[in-house]
């Protein structure tokens, strides 16, 4: 398999996915509606910081936000200065998940992101039954379950993925129906009401088996804009769920990219914009040229540390290079970029040493030098990690048939 096959087949794997579950996002509200969530403008900085990857000032963030010396006053006339600590315990679980997000494959974290997650949920789920009539508590708590939702998504686990799917629906339509001005929790029901229409026989198959409602496409794509444009700090999370929204099913490739490229702007400590971008120049616009620039231009924000995790996002442009220098026939390029991945061992992105020798068997191949190639390609057999989620190895195997 090349690697552009790859990253069809790994495009087309989530959009499958994802329409399964018929809605997938994690909301937190920073409308500019008024202060209808307390310790909104902390809250803010903390949502902020985790989508820059500045993960290292989340805790000291959290800490101020939550004023985690004392236990806060749930007094409806409580200065909204400091947030409650459930909105923190839920933030820290949307920071381990954009961890994952930055090395999706690597399992390390699973287990801690899945037991603060259910910590998280069973914490926001005590404080409704507390405060029934509290509308963040119910808008939070969709919040909670959709963090995890994400994750189930991303790890296959399609039917308990759709059931907190279903939890999330019901949680925002209660803290709406509490609180009809509460702008952002329109983000989510708008998803759900687009998923469940565009999800295919499947989908609805667990709609029906979950006893949901169908969709409207239309209306659910006007109440995530609504949403959208409700608050300025809203818009990172938006963005990020819209993009893939324009990208998979309103066929605006421009849309998506212009929608990445804005998150690039305020958000340009994260290369997990950057790498979307330069994927979908390659796969959807067949534009070598422009992945090619925006691979380069995340290497040197990589060496100048200028990103999170620059030692990752190094290797992860390295790859990227190679595969469009090699495209464009310039294999000498990639080799050079790919031998020195390999000299490095990176322990990061997951299963990149096994990529790289895959890659690198591509480009010798390409070069005539076929004996090189087919000890490049026996590497990347012996280098295939727990699950070879990249599907390293049929692809080496394959071009060691000489297909």
């Amino acid at each position: 398999m090349t690697e552009s096959r790859f990253l069809r087949r790994r495009f087309t794997r989530l959009r499958v996915v994802l329409a399964l579950v018929l809605f997938l996002v994690f909301i937190i509200d920073v409308s500019t509606q008024g202060p209808r969530l307390t310790g909104r403008p902390q809250l803010a900085a903390a949502y902020d910081a985790i989508f820059d990857a500045r993960f290292d000032d989340v805790p000291e963030l959290l800490t101020a936000a939550c004023n985690s010396g004392g236990a806060p006053a749930r007094s409806a006339g409580r200065s909204a200065q400091h947030a409650l600590p459930e909105a923190c315990q839920l933030l820290e679980v949307v920071a381990i998940w954009w961890r994952i997000q930055l090395d999706p494959n690597n399992r390390s974290r699973d287990e801690e992101f899945r037991t603060r997650a259910d910590a998280a949920i069973d914490a926001i789920d005590a404080w409704t039954m507390r405060e029934p009539m509290r509308a963040e508590a119910w808008f939070y708590l969709g919040g909670a379950y959709g963090a995890r939702a994400q994750w189930r998504v991303l790890r296959g686990e399609r039917l308990s993925a759709a059931r907190d799917g279903k939890r999330i629906k019901e949680s925002l339509e209660r803290a709406l129906d509490l609180d009809p001005a509460l702008q952002d929790a329109y983000f989510g029901i708008g998803l759900y009401h687009y998923y469940a229409d565009v999800a295919p026989a499947a989908a609805r198959f667990l709609r029906w088996l979950l006893l949901l409602p169908g969709g409207d496409r239309v209306e659910g794509l006007k109440e995530m804009l609504r949403a959208r444009e409700g608050g300025e700090l809203l818009r990172s999370e938006a963005d990020y769920q819209l993009h893939l929204v324009y990208l998979w099913y309103e066929k605006r490739t421009d849309r998506a990219l212009e929608l990445l490229r804005a998150l690039r702007a305020r958000h340009p400590r994260n290369p997990h914009f950057v790498q979307s971008i330069a994927d979908i120049e390659d796969v959807y616009l067949h534009d070598t040229a422009a992945s090619l620039r925006t691979w380069q231009q995340l290497l040197d924000a990589a060496r100048a540390g200028q990103v999170a995790e620059p030692a990752m996002a190094d290797t992860a442009a390295r790859l990227g290079l190679a595969r469009e220098m090699d495209k464009r026939g310039d294999s000498e390029g990639a080799i050079a970029h790919l031998r020195e991945v390999i000299e490095r061992k990176p322990a990061a992105p997951f299963g990149a040493r096994a990529r790289a020798q895959l890659q690198l068997g591509q480009a010798l191949d390409h070069r005539g030098q076929r004996s090189e190639a087919i000890a490049a390609y026996r590497a990347a057999l012996d280098l295939v990690p727990s699950g070879d989620p990249d599907r390293v190895a049929p692809a080496a195997r394959a071009a060691l048939r000489g297909r």
